[in-house]
């Protein structure tokens, strides 16, 4: 039977599909790189997440591989240039996680601006502080989404019913603009009237450190930040000085520069320490994806995609 080595988290969809299919699977979510190097040479599909980096290494080991599926957005982890050009299939499912990824980001931001965390630990800890908790409210403020494809939209969708003023920049101009969003044709309109900034970029060399001393020191008011895209788009060195200095009032962060925070280093770990015993901050574990329904869905739209493609 084909073969097909399954590297990440996936619905029984995906699993019973592909058999269905013809094809074997192999799960083995917990697989190192190293050991992936020396057993791919008899997959002719592999399935990653963020786990395994599907490099030109892999690609040249994987003699058999006709395709590669990525559980989730951002095609980052696959070398898809050098696969392509072998004739190797890339496919990716940001369709399936976008609503998941939106609700957290709208989660995170209620929290942070109605101080819900913050009050609900302060109960429990038996103080009941009304006056420091008072929030504010998403009315009327304006938010600027930078990247406007599945999961900006769907983000977007959700902040129109809270009577906002969204502006969106995508560097690929935007088909099928809803209504409610107005199109910045470059983020300096986003540096001069936002009060909420929320990256929903994939990781590419021009998005590194895209919130940076410079990019922060250029907006016009303190600002709130959401990222729920990829760590290594925030500077957090930057992000740290520019809450400290009241340049940024809040951070909603589910995405870190160095994940886990075991493989984090020294200097970056005592940074991030610091950020977390501000208030104004709320970071969650690389989660906003990964609702199960979004599970689901990606995972059946993988297989839509393989089965379709042959």
């Amino acid at each position: 039977m084909r073969k097909v080595l399954i590297a990440a988290h996936v619905h029984e969809v995906l699993l019973k599909g592909l058999e269905d299919e013809g094809y074997a699977c192999v799960v083995r979510e917990d697989i190192k790189q190293e050991e992936a190097y020396g057993m791919v040479q008899d997959f002719v599909g592999v399935i990653t997440s963020t786990r395994l980096q599907i490099d030109e290494r892999m690609i040249d080991a994987a003699s058999k591989l006709e395709w590669i599926g990525r559980m989730g957005s951002g095609m980052e982890v696959i070398d898809v240039a050098y696969a392509e050009a072998k004739g190797i299939r890339c496919y990716g499912s940001p369709e399936g996680n976008a609503n998941a990824v939106a609700e957290h980001a709208l989660g995170m931001l209620l929290s942070l601006t109605k101080r819900i965390v913050v009050g609900a630990n302060e109960v429990k800890a038996g103080k009941w502080l009304r006056n420091e908790n008072r929030g504010i409210e998403l009315e009327g403020k304006t938010i600027g989404i930078i990247g406007f494809g599945h999961t900006g939209r769907a983000f977007a969708k959700k902040l129109s019913v809270f009577d906002m003023n969204i502006l969106a920049y995508d560097k690929y101009p935007a088909a099928n603009v809803p209504d409610y969003v107005e199109i910045a044709e470059s983020y300096t309109r986003i540096k001069e009237e936002a009060d909420i900034i929320s990256f929903h970029v994939p990781l590419q060399a021009d998005t590194i450190n895209y919130f940076n001393k410079e990019f922060m020191n250029g907006f016009q008011k303190p600002f709130i930040l959401v990222n729920t895209s990829r760590g290594k788009v925030v500077n957090t060195d930057a992000l740290y000085k520019g809450l400290s200095l009241g340049k940024v009032k809040g951070a909603c962060l589910d995405v870190l520069e160095q994940e886990p925070l075991s493989k984090m280093p020294n200097e970056l770990r005592n940074t991030l320490g610091k950020m977390l015993l501000l208030p104004q901050v709320i970071i969650t574990p690389h989660i906003a994806g990964y609702s199960f329904e979004a599970v689901f869905k990606m995972s059946r739209i993988l297989l839509g995609k393989i089965v379709i493609a042959g």
